[in-house]
């Protein structure tokens, strides 16, 4: 049974979601605000599968919670729940370190299907445990939905939500890993910030780009040699980006 920790203040909504995913069979705890949260999986380190986190919170919000069980290397699956979906919401929500998003009001049916397939991820990531039908892994250097890509002697393994280079692995979230499986499906293709908005992170409306120029930075971070001078992630003045596996070719 998994068992998922709901972090809400509104008495309503978070008894209303420990009702419905225990009627689903999993085993749901509330608390009301940001303190309690960290309290539970960082200081008493106790176990979740799942988090849903309501980013308005008294207090410590969301933004702040997800942020501080990255810090502490904490990769629960969190679901952050927004306020209508705000994009600039989500977008720093995803960099904190969120897994996804629900905008409020949500139908509970979409809750529960953004759940399931975090918990499913999660499940692989930490038992090995093969796909289902259909998802099933691909070898090193394809790129699948579940499979790994490998480059210049770097890896990414996109069910583990790794990035490994020799001896060392840098943990991606979720969104970091979606954004470089994008990159790496349009090798040697520019890719447009708004198609980075529409097509990795859902959004539709006209939001604040530089938040994915920020995304950049980091991934820059792992995958290449002199950050400052990048080979594989390059920045196309103007428009976007442009991934090379291998930039000796171009």
């Amino acid at each position: 049974m998994s068992r998922v920790l709901v972090v809400e203040d509104e008495a309503h909504l978070a008894q209303g979601l420990r009702f419905n995913l225990e009627a689903e069979g999993y085993a749901a705890e509330v608390v009301g605000n940001g303190e309690a949260a960290t309290d539970r999986l960082l200081e008493k380190k106790e176990s979740f599968d799942a988090v849903v986190l309501d980013i308005m919170l008294p207090g410590k919000d969301g933004f702040s919670v997800v942020s501080e069980l990255r810090a502490a290397r904490n990769y629960v699956p969190v679901l952050m729940l927004t306020a209508m979906g705000r994009p600039e919401d989500v977008l720093k929500g995803f960099a904190a370190g969120a897994d996804d998003y629900l905008a409020k009001p949500f139908d509970l049916s979409i809750l529960l299907a953004r759940l399931q397939g975090l918990l499913r991820r999660s499940q692989w990531t930490r038992g090995g445990q093969a796909p289902g039908p259909g998802e099933a892994r691909t070898d090193a250097g394809a790129i699948g939905d579940f499979g790994t890509f490998s480059f210049c002697g770097k890896t990414i393994d996109f069910g583990a939500l790794e990035l490994r280079s020799g001896e060392s692995t840098i943990h991606l979230t979720l969104m970091e890993s979606e954004l470089l499986r994008h990159l790496v499906r349009n090798d040697g293709r520019i890719v447009s910030r708004k198609q980075i908005l529409e097509e990795v992170w859902g959004l539709h409306e006209d939001t604040d780009t530089r938040a994915i120029d920020n995304f950049v930075v980091r991934l820059r971070r792992y995958i290449e040699d002199d950050p400052a001078n990048p080979r594989h992630l390059l920045t196309v003045r103007g428009v976007g980006y442009r991934f090379l596996a291998n930039p000796e070719r171009e």
